[in-house]
């Protein structure tokens, strides 16, 4: 562990840490945010203290697919704790012997590594965790309720996986604000300025609140994380996408005026007219000023199937996770592979990349990105 990353104990007092040896948030470096007044959501490229992830559970829906999403977990892990702490849930008992052993067998990192003992239903750390902005000098974390993406899945643990953490002392002394409306960290993107990324069809399907209008929802993205311009995507999407259109699967920002997207350029994939449209209307979107961002397009893999029943996976490379000093980059076994990893690369100079297989994690309709939620440094970058 680095002594400029946010380490300590769970406990609000600095004092106790000798009898805790466990994460809290409270160290800063660079910019603090004391004298900022209006709330900031910070971009995923800004400093981190840590990430937060779930380790997969045995009675949950991976089936003879445990192992593998296991295995996937726990590199996502081993790659970030070279460069941030990592917050790591043990949902159940066998999920916590499980990560002892490997642990134990040297097959999962110690150091930089803190295990958390609080229920979850799945790992999909990006809907459940808390959306962190930053206002009077301090991190607030905003829980949106989860409710399996528009009721699909069961999701009581998960729902209250935020205040659990708290209630555990994981999110030291920071406030937890929980927020009656439905909503996952993975349908919204920032680019840390204030602008907000979405589609339609996950937010305004009538699922996940019923009734809800456009401007209701920009307003409560502008009160709780600060958003001054919300952009509303009509188009695209993955076949097999459970979350009704994601923006994480699709766009992120990866600076302030860069939009990389899920590109593809085979005519004959059943995806080709959704995610062309998709890129049409990405180059009519402006910035504030009325720039137009400046658009990377990524290769689309080869379609991935499910062994057991042969539906379709949503497999692209929008999925992408971003941290202090590495991008850790979805890979599919496949020769687009590393032309996706380069095109991030270069988004990304200055960070290494790493790709990590997917496949297993795709299975359940999810990736890198979704099964992970940045904790920010109290910094602006």
């Amino acid at each position: 562990m680095r002594a400029d990353r946010a380490l300590g104990s769970r406990h609000a007092d600095p004092c106790e840490r000798a009898n805790a040896p466990l994460i809290v948030f409270s160290a800063s470096i660079g910019l603090t945010v004391a004298s900022l007044g209006a709330r900031l959501w910070p971009a995923e490229w800004a400093p981190q203290a840590a990430t937060l992830l779930v380790w997969p559970r045995w009675r949950g829906d991976w089936g003879n697919g445990l192992d593998a999403a296991r295995d996937t977990v726990q590199a996502m892990a081993n790659a970030l704790v070279a460069y941030q702490p990592v917050l790591l849930v043990a949902p159940d008992n066998d999920a916590r012997y499980d990560i002892g052993q490997r642990q134990s067998d040297g097959r999962l990192a110690h150091d930089g590594l803190v295990v958390a003992d609080v229920a979850a239903d799945d790992i999909w750390a990006r809907d459940t965790g808390p959306v962190t902005v930053m206002a009077e000098g301090r991190r607030h974390f905003v829980d949106f309720r989860f409710d399996g993406w528009g009721g699909k899945f069961a999701a009581r643990a998960d729902d209250e996986l935020c205040a659990q953490l708290q209630a555990a002392g994981w999110l030291g002394a920071d406030p937890l604000e929980h927020v009656d409306q439905v909503l996952e960290g993975g349908s919204i993107e920032t680019n840390g300025q204030g602008v907000i990324l979405t589609t339609r069809r996950c937010l305004l399907d009538g699922k996940r609140n019923p009734g809800a209008t456009r401007e209701a929802l920009d307003a409560l993205l502008a009160e709780r994380l600060g958003a001054h311009t919300v952009h509303w995507l009509a188009h695209g999407e993955l076949i097999g996408d459970d979350t009704d259109g994601h923006i994480d699967t699709l766009v992120r920002f990866v600076d302030v005026g860069t939009l990389v997207y899920q590109g593809c350029d085979r005519p004959d994939d059943a995806q080709h007219d959704a995610l062309t449209a998709m890129a049409d209307e990405l180059a009519t979107l402006t910035d504030s000023a009325g720039t137009p961002y400046r658009l990377v397009a990524l290769p689309l893999p080869a379609a991935q199937y499910d062994p057991e029943d042969g539906h379709r996976l949503p497999a692209g490379y929008a999925n992408f996770l971003v941290a202090n000093g590495c991008v850790l980059v979805p890979a599919f076994d496949d020769p687009a592979d590393t032309e996706a990893a380069r095109l991030i690369g270069e988004c990304f100079p200055d960070r290494r990349i790493i790709p990590i297989d997917s496949r297993a994690l795709i299975r359940q309709h999810g990736g890198l990105h979704c099964a992970a939620m940045q904790i920010p440094a109290l910094t602006v970058a």
